[in-house]
C-alpha cells in the first residue's frame, strides 16, 4: 500500500499545526499547578498549615533548583545531538541515492530502483519504529534494512563500479547505522537514573511543604504558591520530554523533527518511483 504524499509531508508542516501543539505542555503543567493551588486553599481555610517561613525552606528550594538544573544540562547535551542527526541521515541518504543514480546512468544493465527501495523503506521503518503505533520503540527493522544495502554493493562490485566509489557508499551505510543506533541508544536509556529519582522525591517535597507552609491566604501568597509550583512541575515534565527526543505520535512540537527525511522518501516518490510495500507511519 502507497503512502499518501500528505502522510510524508504532515512532518514538514508541523510548525505551523497551530498553538495547541505549541502550548501543549504548558497546558498539562496548569493543570497540575491548578489542582495544587485549588488544594492550597483547601489546606488554608481548614487551618492545616503548620510550616513557617525559613531559612532552611529557602535553602531547600535553592538546593533542589541547583540539582533541576544538573538534570536538565545532561538531558539537553543529548537533545542537542539528537537534534542533528536527522540531518546526518538525510545526507547518508542523499549520498547512497546520488552515487547510485550515477553509476546506473552509466551503467544501463544496473537497476538501482531496488537500493532506491531500501532507502525509502529505511525512512519507513524508523519512522514506524518511533512511533507510537509500534507499541513500544523498536529501531531492529531500520538497521536491518539498512543491511540490506549491502547487497546492492556486491552487485555494484561485479558491474565494475570503482572501489573508491563503493568504499564510500559502504561509509555512508556506516554513517546511516552509527546514526540510527545513537537514536535507539537515546531513547532507551535513561540518563542518570538516580539523578531521576532524587529530582523527582525533591520537587514531591518542596511542593509538600508549599502546601502546608503558612501563608496570610491573601491572592499575592497564591500567586507566588502558583508561581514556584509551576517552576517545579514544569522542569520535571520538561526533563521526561527532552529524555526521548524523538516521541513521534504526541501532540507536542518538542519533539525533534523527521522532515528532512520524509522529505527525502517524498522527493523519490515524486519523482516517479513507487514502492510496491510501504508501511504507513
Amino acid at each position: 500500500m502507497r503512502a499518501s504524499p500528505d502522510t510524508f509531508s504532515q512532518e514538514f508542516r508541523k510548525p505551523f499545526f497551530g498553538l495547541r501543539q505549541k502550548f501543549a505542555l504548558f497546558l498539562s503543567v496548569a493543570g497540575v499547578v491548578l489542582l495544587l493551588s485549588v488544594l492550597k486553599g483547601g489546606i488554608h481555610w481548614q487551618g492545616l498549615e503548620f510550616i513557617s517561613l525559613n531559612t532552611l525552606l529557602t535553602s531547600g528550594i535553592g538546593g533542589a533548583l541547583f540539582i533541576l538544573g544538573f538534570l536538565l544540562s545532561g538531558v539537553l547535551s543529548d537533545y542537542k545531538e539528537a537534534d542533528r542527526l536527522p540531518a546526518e541521515i538525510r545526507v547518508a541518504l542523499e549520498g547512497i541515492n546520488g552515487d547510485v543514480a550515477a553509476f546506473e546512468a552509466l551503467n544501463p544493465s544496473f537497476d538501482g530502483q531496488a537500493c532506491r527501495e531500501i532507502l525509502i523503506d529505511i525512512v519507513h521503518r524508523l519512522r514506524q519504529g518511533l512511533g507510537r503505533e509500534a507499541g513500544y520503540m523498536d529501531l531492529v527493522p531500520a538497521l536491518e534494512a539498512i543491511d540490506r544495502l549491502s547487497a546492492v554493493y556486491l552487485t555494484l562490485e561485479r558491474l565494475g563500479c570503482p572501489n573508491n566509489y563503493v568504499v564510500r557508499l559502504r561509509t555512508l551505510q556506516d554513517s546511516l547505522r552509527r546514526s540510527i543506533v545513537r537514536i535507539y541508544h537515546i531513547q532507551r536509556v535513561q540518563f542518570v537514573p538516580s539523578v531521576h529519582v532524587l529530582a523527582q522525591t525533591l520537587v514531591a517535597f518542596i511542593i509538600l511543604l508549599l502546601l502546608f507552609l503558612k501563608t496570610e491566604g491573601s491572592p499575592e501568597s497564591m500567586l507566588m504558591f502558583g508561581f514556584i509550583s509551576f517552576l517545579f512541575v514544569y522542569a520535571l515534565y520538561l526533563i521526561q520530554v527532552l529524555e526521548q527526543p524523538f516521541r513521534k505520535g504526541h501532540a507536542t512540537l518538542d519533539d525533534v523533527s523527521l522532515f528532512l527525511t520524509t522529505d527525502f522518501a517524498r522527493k523519490l516518490e515524486q519523482s516517479g518511483y513507487a514502492p510496491a510495500t510501504v508501511p504507513e507511519t
